[in-house]
């Protein structure tokens, strides 16, 4: 089946978790500073800048460079550990409408196993009760 405007498909729990994460300005805000801070861009400004600090801001650039690169490295922690956390919940609710969607189905399965027994069963009794009229 073709999407239109050649839209892809998603999951149910993929379009719900995006459009909880995009009422939420925090969360918006980790996102961003998540997908910044795991780009190459954000590798080149780091080395850029940290190479013109060390060549002309500082003559003793080390303590106040680990300092920095120290108090950096605290907070992209927390980003890793925010999207990790984000990463376990949409697993949480994928698994979750999975789960209800393969009930919903095995019931239907079976549901229709079941009528199509019923009616094999009728079809054998009429076949068989024919056959001895004959």
């Amino acid at each position: 089946m073709s999407q239109p405007d050649g839209e892809a498909r998603h999951h149910p729990a993929v379009i719900a978790h995006r459009n909880t994460r995009a009422t939420d300005v925090q969360l918006r805000i980790a996102d961003a500073i998540t997908k910044f801070a795991g780009s190459m861009r954000f590798v080149y400004i780091h080395a850029v800048g940290f190479t013109l600090w060390m060549l002309f801001v500082e003559s003793n650039p080390w303590p106040t460079l680990t300092l920095v690169v120290s108090l950096e490295a605290i907070f992209l922690s927390t980003f890793v550990m925010i999207g990790q956390n984000r990463q376990a919940a949409f697993q949480q609710i994928k698994a979750d409408h999975d789960f209800v969607e393969q009930e919903l189905e095995l019931k239907t399965n079976t549901e229709l196993t079941r009528a199509i027994h019923a009616m094999t069963t009728e079809l054998h009794s009429r076949l068989i009760s024919d056959g001895n009229e004959q």
